[in-house]
């Protein structure tokens, strides 16, 4: 190759080395995911990247698209961006993660789930993908953008192959599906702040049965799941932004500043501005 040659493959698309900047794949521990912050996977929430969780040490809980589940070692989440999630690990739970942001154009199920992978030649795998991608990331050589996405590439495939022997899902029952079609519509519209009653209405139910039918699925209530995915957005942009309070109530559908404060005081027992300031004052989660 010419140094010409060389020179303008060094300028092909995903050269430049700050990942952070491009739509590719990120990997993270569960420390680097959270900042140091469980809430911050153990709300309801949900996100605007895919997320996969890969558990290898320790037990926890999972609430996925509505659906409560108990998660071990080998267990490989999936959840696809605007799902409503909630996973909660115990003290020796040790898990990666890898965001793939859904304009990186990396195929993945449309529909969240549980892979429990008792087969060791696909733990090894799925581990050795994983590896290689932290590798790359870590490295930030040229193209490592490009490389990123090939490693995405070679997860997708990984994860289609794996699907091909998964066991079927079980059957949803009546509670599970107005469950899931309820965690829908709050992940699509809980910025807009209308109450539980509104969701109920929209998919044709009283609102005793939309908080019964939650309350059996997932164990908190209709109204409950709404107020945590509320909590984690206020929390989100108090800690990570500089948006004024009364824009941040504004987004999230609180008639005023007095009230989201209120609001947040009550569950997290801080006012916005006490929450912003530890969050600012407090060092960064180790990697």
């Amino acid at each position: 190759m010419t140094t010409r040659e060389s020179k303008v493959s060094q300028d092909l698309p995903y050269s430049d080395p700050d990942l952070a900047r491009m739509p590719v794949p990120k990997v993270n521990s569960l420390a680097q995911l959270t900042a140091g912050a469980p809430w911050r996977l153990e709300l309801h929430h949900a996100r605007r990247a895919h997320l996969l969780i890969w558990t290898t040490r320790g037990q926890g809980i999972c609430t996925l698209g509505g659906l409560r589940r108990g998660l071990g070692a080998h267990n490989l989440l999936v959840i696809p961006a605007r799902t409503l999630m909630a996973v909660e690990f115990g003290k020796q739970g040790f898990a990666q993660t890898v965001e793939i942001p859904t304009e990186s154009g990396v195929l993945l199920p449309d529909e969240p789930m549980i892979l429990r992978l008792r087969d060791a030649q696909a733990q090894g795998e799925l581990t050795a993908i994983l590896d290689a991608m932290t590798r790359e990331q870590n490295a930030a050589r040229p193209f490592a953008g490009e490389a990123m996405l090939a490693h995405g590439g070679l997860l997708s495939i990984w994860l289609r192959r794996a699907l091909l022997v998964e066991e079927d899902a079980p059957r949803q029952n009546a509670a599970e599906r107005l469950t899931r079609a309820f965690t829908a519509l709050v992940a699509r519209d809980y910025q807009s702040g209308k109450p539980m009653a509104d969701y109920a209405a929209a998919l044709g139910v009283t609102p005793t049965h939309l908080t019964r039918s939650c309350k059996q699925v997932t164990g908190q209530t209709a109204a409950d799941l709404i107020t945590e995915c509320t909590l984690h957005a206020a929390r989100e942009r108090l800690e990570r932004g500089a948006l004024p309070i009364q824009t941040i109530a504004a987004e999230l559908g609180f008639g005023s500043a007095a009230y989201f404060t209120r609001f947040v005081q009550h569950h997290t027992g801080r006012t916005p501005s006490a929450l912003r300031k530890i969050a600012q004052d407090k060092p960064r989660a180790p990697a």
